[in-house]
């Protein structure tokens, strides 16, 4: 197997954590979840979130550190165990037992205040350590436009609703 071949294992250090009212990963009604991301004081100072306010969404990447790993998925299985929905290579789908356990989210920016971001609809339960937070900006959206096929359309239905939408 030559350099480029091998699967390496890397090291990452959390920038922060996100603090909400959510404990458990429930699949739907992110919608109104008001989150605040605190960031490491350790490592950074108001400075490194200076001009993100300029932006109305950011993307998230963290770890879904509370799933098991005994339960991550390899292969396929049904989205939300539904045996009506195709079975789908863990690939093709969204889900949080995933090889590495890694997230990522887009949510609105709703205020900066030193070093904590507040953001909405951030789908990541209290605690979770976010390992990266980047402005969206639409020249990163797909290019053209985006093809899914319907079960995802469903499954995604009430995802962002808000609570009192239910």
């Amino acid at each position: 197997m030559s350099k480029s071949e091998q699967f390496e294992s890397f090291t990452l250090q959390a920038v922060g954590v996100v603090r909400n009212p959510r404990k458990e990963p429930i699949d739907d009604f992110w919608g109104d979840v008001i989150s605040e991301i605190h960031l490491d004081p350790a490592r950074f100072q108001p400075q490194a979130l200076f001009g993100l306010g300029d932006f109305s969404h950011v993307e998230i990447i963290f770890l879904m550190d509370r799933v098991d790993p005994a339960k991550v998925e390899t292969g396929a299985r049904h989205p939300r165990e539904r045996e009506d929905w195709p079975l789908i290579g863990i690939f093709a789908q969204r889900g949080k037992n995933r090889p590495n356990r890694i997230g990522i989210s887009y949510a609105t920016v709703v205020g900066i205040e030193g070093t904590v971001l507040r953001v909405r609809a951030l789908d990541a339960i209290d605690g979770t350590p976010v390992l990266d937070i980047k402005p969206h900006m639409a020249e990163f959206a797909p290019l053209g436009g985006v093809k899914q096929p319907e079960w995802s359309r469903e499954l995604m239905r009430d995802y962002y609703k808000t609570e009192g939408s239910k």
